[in-house]
């Protein structure tokens, strides 16, 4: 069965910056994206940033653009969220996810089918 498996975040004081891991072996070959969403209490799931499998077009949330960097290492199967200049509003449980359909919605969670266990990140001084 396949799996995400997450690693990274923590908690780091505003400005600072944090790396999130995926592990998704077996994805790349049978999913045309992985990306990441978040959830802050009391919110919904939003999609923050995802790339596809095909061609490595990157997608970013207007909230995270010019400071978070997705990518990914094929060879090892790896996706990875470097997140900088990290603010309190960034607060929130981030999730790997990927989708099987081409024509997936970076921000439809019902699009993504497949979802790591959750790692917390928190922004605070």
């Amino acid at each position: 069965q396949l799996q995400l498996v997450q690693s990274g975040g923590g908690s780091v004081q505003p400005g600072g910056s944090l790396r999130l891991s995926c592990a998704a072996s077996g994805f790349f070959r049978d999913h045309y994206a992985i990306g990441w969403f978040r959830q802050a209490p009391g919110k919904e799931r939003e999609g923050v940033s995802s790339i596809s499998t095909i061609n490595d077009k990157a997608y970013y949330a207007d909230s995270v653009k010019g400071r978070f960097t997705i990518s990914c290492d094929k060879a090892r199967d790896m996706v990875y969220l470097q997140m900088n200049s990290l603010k309190p509003e960034d607060t929130a449980v981030y999730y790997c996810a990927a989708s099987p359909y081409s024509d997936y919605d970076p921000n439809k969670v019902i699009d993504w089918n497949s979802w790591g266990q959750g790692t917390q990140v928190t922004v605070s001084s």
